[in-house]
């Protein structure tokens, strides 16, 4: 039935392998609610603290902090789509929809030397849009860690929905 000198090893290594790659699959695929078609991507983690010229992710309640005592010029930036816009924002926020196919150039037309606090439903278009922003020349921008999930779970005030 086997070929002589056969172990068995390969029908244990077979389906090990496979369900290696199926958990692996499943796990990278379970790391956010955005869409599949947005690879995850870690914003660039060089500030030392939140108000701090450069790129950080910060904890919801920082943010906050940040908005309630803003520095000069700060943009809130919304990167998320019109309609979860409508749904509730931060207050005062600026929306440019990541989906839309000039995204990169409405980010470039933005002023890239005013501080930006940037968040989106969950972390994930915010962390990519700073990289983006780091990519054109900006000077400093904070992302929301979590999101507005995680703004609003934290009981943090939502405007608009």
């Amino acid at each position: 039935m086997y070929p002589k000198g056969y172990d068995g090893r390969m029908l244990i290594a077979r389906p090990l392998l496979v369900a290696l790659v199926g958990f692996t699959l499943v796990a990278t695929s379970c790391g956010s609610d955005e869409p599949t078609a947005e690879p995850a991507v870690s914003a660039p983690q060089d500030a030392e603290s939140a108000g701090a010229e450069g790129f950080a992710t910060v904890s919801p309640q920082d943010a906050a902090a940040i908005t309630d005592d803003p520095p000069a010029d700060l943009v809130v930036l919304d990167v998320r789509t019109p309609e979860e816009f409508a749904d509730g924002h931060l207050e005062g926020a600026v929306l440019v929809d990541f989906y839309d196919t000039d995204f990169t150039e409405q980010l470039a037309a933005l002023d890239p030397d005013v501080p930006y606090l940037v968040y989106c439903r969950s972390g994930n278009r915010s962390g990519q849009t700073l990289s983006i922003m780091d990519d054109l020349g900006f000077d400093s921008a904070v992302d929301v860690d979590g999101g507005i999930v995680a703004w609003a779970g934290a009981g943090l005030p939502v405007a608009g929905g």
